[in-house]
């Protein structure tokens, strides 16, 4: 666990840092800067270009992380990295055609029920693009063990630009309009600066040979599509449908919720970051062993982390919302609470994801993700419909939940081998009752000292069971080296 702790570590203080510069805009500069309309299209703009995405650029983020560690010479990697780059063309090229001949019928039927949206149609290939050609530059980066600067450009320099673009709006140096462009240019700044990189770090010989098993690859990347467009339909359909059911205004209120709960999983995709190449690597070797033994570390020590954020972002959260002082907003709350719950399922899964997508079994992901993609639509249409902005996140528990459980249990059918031990539950038992005692205790402070105070009482508490009952061996052993210097 050397190397995945030491880069874990340094994406885990990234993804904070990006976090909280991204919780600055979400919660302060674009509820008070920007008109809550646009602040519901760039969301759903955003949004609708992810679930975009797997699709142009044919899943080759994935195939690259799954083949890299296979091709045993430098030409035959080469010859794999430019076949990355150029592929996803035959896709892009063909969609940016066909999409100029029925781009109106596209954009009435996305501006049906809210017409802001009919003019900015076009932005969504174009920064699904920009997104996309940025995912293969930073998986080239992965796969040499360098995912630090792609993580920085990833978390953090997006965030800060936007930070400045708020406060150009707020100056009015430019328009609610001029911003949208503006955001678009970023994600192409960003994929620009991810290539440079990339090739900084490995520069291959420019061939146009297709690798020996390129039928395999496309083969792979097909079911990968899929997988991957219904992860992004997973993420993103909620703040793509809530327009066809409401007004575009409820897509910040509902994106203010969700980017609160999503703290929770900063450090699963911290984590992620590594031990996908390296459970690549091992499942090419037919190490199972080493599998599992990273499953089961990867799980326990996400769920530590991801609890102790779990519990401070609840217990904080209507004090939280007393500070954004956006009443309209606290309608997110309750979001807050049930999005959190699916990310600590999230956590719980380790490197699950990983197994799947590097073992022989991957096409399995094809037939979990498409039912996967398929209840979520029809949940979200339902409850959206039936409850409003609060049954999208209801609709995102029971899916994740679902597909979760599936894939533990397919994992342990096929491989023998289970993220859990013992101590989870203990740290589940840990987490509900600290959960239970500070949910009937409220402090009648400033909201600000009420924060400090109850997450310092959290925090130690928590820690102290967490080292006292040994749950995890990988932080008992953090605790030791900091305590003992």
């Amino acid at each position: 666990m050397g190397i995945v702790l030491k880069q874990s570590f340094l994406n885990t203080l990234i993804l904070f840092l990006g976090f909280a510069i991204g919780g600055i805009n979400v919660l302060f500069l674009y509820t008070h800067f920007l008109h809550e309309d646009y602040f519901g299209l760039i969301t759903f703009l955003l949004s609708t270009a992810n679930i975009l995405l797997p699709l142009l650029i044919f899943g080759m983020q994935h195939t690259i992380i799954k083949y890299y560690s296979s091709y045993k010479t430098k030409l035959e990697q080469d010859n794999f990295l430019i076949t990355t780059l150029i592929f996803p063309l035959i896709v892009i090229i063909p969609t940016a055609f066909i999409g100029v001949f029925i781009y109106e019928s596209i954009s009435n039927w996305l501006s049906s029920e809210n017409i802001l949206i009919k003019n900015y149609t076009y932005l969504i290939f174009i920064t699904a693009v920009f997104m996309g050609y940025f995912e293969i530059f930073y998986a080239w980066t992965k796969v040499q063990f360098k995912s630090v600067f792609g993580n920085f450009i990833k978390e953090i320099f997006a965030r800060l630009c936007t930070t400045f673009l708020l406060i150009a709006v707020y100056f009015n140096w430019l328009t609610n309009e001029q911003f949208i462009y503006a955001v678009v240019v970023v994600y192409g700044l960003r994929a620009f600066i991810m290539k440079l990189y990339a090739f900084y770090i490995y520069k291959p010989k420019l061939v146009f040979k297709l690798p020996s098993n390129f039928k395999e690859l496309v083969s792979f990347s097909l079911y990968i599509i899929i997988a991957g467009s219904a992860a992004g339909i997973l993420l993103e359909i909620d703040k793509f449908m809530i327009p066809k059911f409401e007004h575009i205004a409820e897509v910040a209120y509902y994106s203010v919720g969700v980017y609160i709960a999503s703290v929770v999983a900063i450090p699963t995709r911290a984590m992620q970051q590594i031990t996908s190449p390296i459970t690549a690597k091992d499942m090419n070797d037919n190490n199972i062993n080493e599998v599992e033994k990273l499953y089961k570390q990867t799980s326990i020590n996400l769920l530590v982390i991801g609890g102790l954020l779990f519990l401070l972002i609840n217990l904080n959260i209507v004090d939280l919302y007393e500070i954004i002082n956006k009443p309209e907003f606290t309608k997110g709350i309750w979001i807050v609470f049930v999005i959190s719950i699916a990310k600590l399922m999230e956590l719980a899964l380790g490197t699950a994801n990983a197994i799947l997508v590097n073992s022989k079994y991957y096409k399995i992901i094809f037939y979990l993700s498409l039912t996967m993609a398929i209840s979520v639509v029809f949940l979200n249409h339902w409850l959206i419909n039936s409850i409003g902005i609060i049954g999208a996140a209801i609709a995102t528990l029971i899916v994740v939940v679902s597909y979760g459980i599936i894939k533990i249990l397919y994992i342990k059918n096929k491989l023998n081998i289970s993220p859990f031990k013992p101590a989870t539950l203990k740290l589940a038992a840990v987490t509900a009752l600290i959960f239970t005692a500070f949910s009937f205790w409220n402090f009648t402070l400033n909201p600000y000292i009420t924060i400090g105070l109850k997450s310092l009482l959290i925090g130690v508490i928590y820690l102290f069971l967490v080292k006292k009952m040994n749950i995890s061996t990988d932080l008992n052993g953090l605790f030791l080296k900091i305590f003992n210097k």
